[in-house]
């Protein structure tokens, strides 16, 4: 969770997601690509690692694009995960967030969305390839799903422990 990555050289990219998405940004032009793995949506305050946050997460994978070649103004997306793999949640669940923010930004962004596989019950396993910009997605069987989880509900816990407060000095 919170990672980006953006190459000019030809790349498997592989993430798996619950709630989370995941965002495949590409300039076909350029032949450069990338992804992110969003876990909250929005833009989180007081974040040790603001990458694990929405805005924060496509600006810099927008940013790593550009940098390795990529021009904003052709980027396309594709777009996966904001599943709600806890059927108790009441809604809106973290993954519906998470959903509607990406589709959001990326139309305020007028990033064309060319490719979606979001929502649903079950955890996926998302491989993008960064030279061609080919993604494909898996569900993922039962095994997985408790670490994905786990793992999810552990930074969320965390994040809504954290001490965010301090010392502010307005002019």
């Amino acid at each position: 969770m919170g990672e980006i990555v953006a190459s000019a050289t030809p790349m498997l990219l592989q993430t798996l997601l619950g709630s989370c998405v995941a965002a495949c940004l590409r300039d076909p032009a350029a032949g450069v690509g990338g992804m992110n793995h969003i876990l909250l949506p929005g833009s989180c305050t007081g974040e040790a690692r603001p990458s694990r946050c929405g805005v924060h997460a496509m600006e810099l994978l927008i940013n790593a694009i550009v940098n390795a070649g990529g021009d904003r103004r052709r980027l396309v997306a594709k777009v996966f995960g904001g599943g709600n793999v806890v059927s108790s949640l009441q809604s809106p669940t973290i993954g519906e967030l998470n959903a509607s923010f990406i589709r959001s930004f990326l139309a305020t962004e007028k990033i064309p969305l060319v490719a979606q596989r979001l929502g649903g019950k079950q955890a996926v396993q998302v491989n993008f390839r960064t030279d061609t910009g080919k993604a494909t997605v898996h569900t993922v069987d039962g095994s997985r799903l408790l670490s994905i989880l786990s793992a999810e509900d552990d930074y969320r816990c965390s994040f809504a422990q954290a001490d965010t407060g301090g010392d502010i000095t307005l002019f």
